[in-house]
C-alpha cells in the first residue's frame, strides 16, 4: 500500500487532538518497527506520545485501533497479523458453572448485605464466570469491553457462593445529543472531559434470581461504590454515570427508582459513531449526577492527566 499524505487537519481521537506532526511520527514508528508487531508498535507510540491514562497505564486499546483505522485510510502501514486465531470476537466457552439454579425469591432486604465484587486480572475463574454470564443470560450478550471499564460480580454476604448480578461499567458513549444538550458543552469541551463520564453498559441480574427490587439496591450500592474504585483504577473521580435501556425490552424501573434522571430517547447510533452511519435501536438515555452542579462541573473541570510521582529523595547516609 503507497501511504497517502498526512492531512494537515489535526485529527480528535479518544479524546485527544493529535497534530499532523503526531501522525507523521506515527507512521515513522509503523515503518521502523514493522518486523515487530502491532503490539510494539502501538506501545511504542503511546510512550513517545505520552498517551496514558491517569494512573500512568499506556492507553494500548486506543492507539492500537487508531493505528488500524490510519492503516484502512492509506495514511500508514502496519504489519499483517499473525494468524494465531480467527479474526473478530472470539465465542465464550460455556461450561456447567454457568448452568440455571433453582429459582431465588424472597425480599431484597433479605439478601442484604450485598457485596459487590470487582475483578482484576488476578480473578481469572471469576473473570471467565462473567463472561459466561453475560454471553449466556443477556440479549447483547458478551463483547470484550473497549478502554476503560470495571467489572463486578454481586453477591450476598447470605450466601457468598451465589452470584446474584453482573455489572460492566465503560468508558461513555463519544457522543449523545440529548446529555451533551443538557450539559451544554462544546465539542471541544466534551473531547477533554468526556473521560469524566462512566457508562453502565451491561446490568444482567441472573434470570432465576426473582427478588423483587433488587436492582436497584444494587444501583444503589454502585453509586458508592464504582466512583471510588473508578479512581483508584484509573487516577481520576468521575463526575457523572450514564445509561441506554432498551425500551422495548425494559421501563427503566430500577433506574428511576434509583433517583436517576430520564433525559429522552437516543437516535440509535451505536456508541462510537462519530459518522453518522450506524443505525441501531433508539434506547432511553438516564444520567445520574455524582456531584452538585455538575454540568458546570464537566464543564470546566480540568481534563485529568498523567502525572509522575514526585522523586523521592533517599535520606543521606550516616
Amino acid at each position: 500500500m503507497v501511504n497517502q499524505p498526512i492531512e494537515e487537519e489535526p485529527l480528535v481521537f479518544g479524546g485527544r487532538t493529535f497534530s499532523a506532526a503526531e501522525l507523521e511520527l506515527m507512521r515513522g514508528v509503523a515503518s521502523e518497527f514493522a518486523a515487530l508487531g502491532l503490539t510494539e508498535i502501538s506501545r511504542t507510540v503511546c510512550e513517545l506520545l505520552e498517551w496514558k491514562r491517569p494512573n500512568g497505564g499506556l492507553k494500548n486499546l486506543e492507539c492500537r485501533q487508531l493505528l488500524e483505522r490510519l492503516c484502512a485510510r492509506g495514511l500508514l502501514s502496519l504489519p499483517e497479523l499473525r494468524t494465531t486465531k480467527p479474526r473478530g470476537p472470539q465465542p465464550v466457552r460455556q461450561t456447567v458453572r454457568s448452568d440455571p439454579q433453582p429459582e431465588m425469591g424472597r425480599s431484597a432486604g433479605q439478601y442484604e448485605p450485598l457485596r459487590l465484587q470487582l475483578l482484576t486480572g488476578e480473578d481469572a475463574g471469576d473473570g471467565a464466570l462473567f463472561r459466561e454470564y453475560l454471553d449466556r443470560y443477556h440479549y447483547q450478550h458478551y463483547r470484550v469491553p473497549f478502554g476503560a471499564h470495571l467489572r463486578y460480580l454481586v453477591r450476598s454476604e447470605r450466601c457468598p457462593e451465589q452470584v446474584l448480578a453482573c455489572l460492566l461499567w465503560t468508558s461513555p458513549a463519544w457522543k449523545l445529543a440529548e446529555r451533551d444538550r443538557w450539559i451544554g458543552w462544546s465539542a471541544a469541551q466534551r473531547a477533554g472531559n468526556l473521560q469524566f463520564i462512566v457508562n453502565h453498559g451491561r446490568f444482567l441480574i441472573l434470570p432465576w434470581v426473582r427478588v423483587k427490587g433488587l436492582a436497584s439496591k444494587i444501583l444503589s450500592h454502585c453509586i458508592r461504590r464504582v466512583p471510588a474504585d473508578w479512581e483508584k483504577r484509573y487516577g481520576y473521580r468521575p463526575l457523572l454515570l450514564e445509561t441506554l435501556v432498551d425500551g422495548e425490552r425494559f421501563r427503566g424501573t430500577c433506574y428511576q427508582a434509583s433517583n436517576w434522571i430520564h433525559l429522552g430517547r437516543t437516535q440509535g447510533r451505536g456508541r462510537m459513531d462519530r459518522y453518522h452511519q450506524a443505525q441501531g435501536t433508539p434506547k432511553e438515555l438516564y444520567v445520574y449526577p455524582l456531584c452538585r452542579h455538575v454540568q458546570q462541573r464537566l464543564i470546566t473541570a480540568v481534563p485529568p492527566a498523567y502525572r509522575e510521582p514526585p522523586e523521592v529523595i533517599p535520606p543521606p547516609s550516616v
